[in-house]
């Protein structure tokens, strides 16, 4: 689990809510009409945008802000050269029952050992690649539009109070209850905005950084390998994926 992203969601709402508990009652700040307004009109509106498919599986999407893992590049880069040594010393055929930690890594070695030719292994792999990033983007692309749903459904809900507020000038009891939807409906828009549903676009789109970065590095490492490179040169080449401070010296010490 990250915990950077549940630590910051349940912070983010819990300082709200302190707040709002300090000045007075927190029931105040609920309204059942202003809920509808903005988490339904936002929910209703987005779907529009989008299949009911994406819609579903954008919410599994949104899980990983929460449950995503990235393999450590280093540990990759180690993993890596010591296949490149093993295919070295061995040939290709030797990487067959080596145990891969990765998944993409596994399928790129398997695709080696099977004796395909280089440029179709870049080939599929690659499509491998672009097509996981495009499933990431569907989800990415919904929470954002929830993030300007949500705004803009608040303004809505807004309107709504005020008209309803105008309209019953003279019922000076109305006024109260009118007048709660229409400030209500803008926070409940912001709050699902910046406390919810941008961060958590935010959070998929680094996830999915880390995960084209860990890939691109694998691509490398497969192409490394079916050239015969030499294992000390394939491991400063991939060091490149990795911070300065990271680096290995070329004596195989870091």
């Amino acid at each position: 689990m990250d915990i950077a992203t549940l630590i910051g969601l349940l912070g983010g709402f819990g300082i709200i809510i302190g707040a709002i508990a300090t000045g007075g009652d927190v029931m105040l700040f609920v309204n059942i009409p202003s809920l509808l307004i903005v988490v339904g009109g936002t929910f209703m509106v987005t779907l529009m945008q989008v299949s009911l498919k994406d819609f579903l599986g954008s919410f599994k999407m949104g899980m990983k802000a929460f449950f995503y893992k990235t393999d450590d590049p280093q540990k990759l880069i180690e993993e890596a050269v010591q296949l490149a040594d093993v295919a070295r010393k061995n040939g290709l055929l030797a990487l067959e029952g080596q145990e891969i930690s990765n998944d993409f890594m596994k399928q790129g070695i398997g695709l080696c050992v099977d004796g395909h030719d280089p440029a179709l292994v870049e080939k599929m792999l690659t499509k491998d690649i672009n097509l996981t990033i495009q499933r990431h983007e569907v989800g990415q692309r919904m929470f954002k539009n929830m993030a300007v749903m949500a705004p803009a459904m608040g303004m809505i809900g807004t309107l709504v109070g005020l008209v309803q507020m105008l309209a019953n000038m003279s019922d000076p009891a109305s006024i109260g209850p009118a007048m709660a939807v229409a400030l209500l409906t803008t926070l409940y828009g912001a709050v699902i905005a910046n406390a919810f549903a941008q961060p958590i676009a935010d959070k998929l789109a680094r996830a999915s950084e880390l995960e084209k970065t860990n890939k691109s590095l694998i691509l490398e490492t497969i192409a490394g390998i079916q050239e015969g490179m030499n294992p000390r040169v394939l491991e400063q080449l991939l060091s490149t994926y990795l911070p300065a401070n990271k680096r290995s010296n070329g004596d195989g010490e870091g």
